[in-house]
């Protein structure tokens, strides 16, 4: 590979995101013509049985003709889950802690005992 190759996939300012299994990067680089674009790489860990591992990267470029309008919508999307959903995270995570504070009610048995003897007459 050329040097100017190389040159050109350095990032220049570069910032990481680490949520759980998957990780973030955001990181500005420079085209041929020396302007500046950023990309947005997630990258996901996968567990194999057997113990081995390997991550799933996607990608996105974004050029700065793009910002404005991306910002934009990237804005009223997170406003409209906020809103409509609030900050409060409901993961598979946030279950399991959920499940060693208050213990795993999912499992109990359920008997008849449990309910009320109701007559529509009663109604």
């Amino acid at each position: 590979m050329r040097e100017n190759d190389m040159l050109e996939k350095e990032e220049i300012f570069s910032r990481v995101l680490r949520a759980g299994r998957r990780t973030y990067f955001f990181d500005v680089r420079s085209t041929k013509a020396d302007d500046y674009y950023i990309t947005i790489t997630e990258s996901k860990k996968f567990t194999e049985e057997d113990g081995s591992f390997h991550f799933k990267k996607h990608k996105i470029y974004l050029y700065k003709e793009d910002f404005t309008a991306f910002k934009e919508i990237l804005d009223e999307m997170t406003t409209y889950v906020l809103d409509h959903k609030g900050e409060e995270v409901i993961s598979e995570r946030h279950q399991k802690d959920f499940k060693k504070l208050f213990g795993d009610k999912s499992e109990e048995t359920i008997t008849t005992e449990s309910f009320t003897d109701v007559s529509f007459d009663d109604i």
